[in-house]
């Protein structure tokens, strides 16, 4: 259960900016909105989304931040009411629409901050998806590095040992020695080189980057989306809260993510698929001797390659429409304010982050956030 997973961190007391509240646009915006999304996503050539917990509410698995979040109610004394096993969940409307997208290659790639394991129990392949918080779904071997899939969640958080020993052999065809960890990092852990490698390098080629169902509090991650706006990149957030990056968004839709993606695909002509439990990983993982979920370092290099081919060699603002003569963002619904809305957060200076490739920290953290009333 994911308050059994948030029980299983260490103490740590900034926790972001918790419980803003939740604001929806009307009919006339969303369709407008999404219509508009549509048509970045045809326009593009790379298109990457970013994910957090508000894509898995549907499935039962609360958020974090929001209003009925687990670390919103816990600063109450108190833990939400619908929390559902992690065995027991199964991916939503989202995590489909996005398998579907990354086969039809409307979506290159995504970026995660879930550690519930729903993007790969979708039938998503390993090579398309950054986990950078880890999965309850896989363990790691502390010597040869492989990942594999586990048939039940763990209950072990911190990349701890869990007593089995590795499953894979070695390329001699001996049996490898090393013992399985899991995959959960817990405040201020290092995240894992590959994926966060693949993440920095997809984010920084896209040309539209998706955001959904986070408020973009967690750095690293959080900042990645930014990451392609120096070449022109456009980035576009779903989420019913205020968000850290929203003044920098080129577009923000306000409603549930799951409706949004209904609304997208339909537009796009594709069906959302259904869950299918054969095609789930973990569930394969019961009857076969071990199934693997490494992200190769053979994956990693050619997507870096691709990276200095597109953004270091140039260092050029991408064309991103050329059969446009006019901004798309000119199509934009205008603005509506709302003071219950507001939310004033301090944002470190992107622009110059990105100048240094290293600057980043690599470990799980809360920017501080300062939130200022309107009264």
């Amino acid at each position: 259960m994911s308050c059994n997973y948030a029980d299983g961190l260490s103490s740590y007391d900034n926790k972001g900016v918790l419980g803003l509240a939740e604001k929806f646009d009307t009919d006339d915006n969303i369709e407008n909105k999404t219509s508009l999304l549509t048509e970045w996503i045809l326009q593009s050539r790379h298109v990457v989304v970013h994910t957090g917990a508000g894509i898995s509410t549907s499935a039962g698995i609360p958020d974090f931040r929001g209003p009925n979040g687990v670390w919103t109610l816990e600063k109450k004394g108190m833990k939400p009411i619908t929390n559902i096993s992690f065995n027991e969940a199964e991916p939503t409307v989202t995590h489909m629409a996005l398998t579907k997208l990354v086969e039809t290659e409307h979506v290159k790639f995504i970026i995660s901050q879930n550690i519930d394991g729903l993007h790969l129990r979708s039938g998503l392949p390993r090579n398309t998806i950054s986990e950078l918080h880890g999965n309850i779904f896989t363990e790691k071997c502390n010597i040869c590095d492989r990942q594999f899939v586990r048939n039940t969640a763990t209950t072990s958080v911190g990349q701890k040992s869990l007593g089995t020993s590795c499953p894979g052999p070695k390329h001699s065809g001996r049996s490898c020695r090393g013992k399985l960890h899991d995959t959960i990092l817990d405040w201020e852990d290092n995240l894992p080189a590959e994926d966060l490698d693949m993440a920095y390098y997809h984010s920084n080629m896209a040309d539209l980057n998706i955001c959904l169902g986070t408020t973009l509090q967690i750095v690293p991650s959080g900042n990645l989306p930014l990451h392609s706006k120096k070449y022109g990149g456009r980035v576009v957030i779903i989420n019913l809260q205020p968000t850290k990056h929203d003044a920098k968004a080129n577009l923000i839709i306000n409603m549930y993510v799951d409706e949004a993606m209904k609304k997208v695909m339909k537009k796009l002509g594709l069906e959302i698929p259904e869950y299918q439990s054969d095609k789930d990983p973990t569930r394969r993982a019961v009857e076969a001797d071990f199934v693997e979920w490494t992200l190769t370092q053979k994956t990693v290099k050619s997507t870096q390659k691709r990276y200095e081919e597109t953004c270091k060699s140039s260092g050029k603002k991408r064309k991103l429409s050329p059969n446009s003569t006019a901004p798309l963002d000119s199509k934009l619904p205008k603005k509506e304010e709302s003071s219950d809305s507001k939310v004033d957060v301090k944002n470190e200076d992107i622009e110059e982050e990105e100048d240094s490739e290293d600057e980043d920290d690599t470990s799980v953290k809360n920017e501080e956030t300062d939130e200022k009333s309107d009264e």
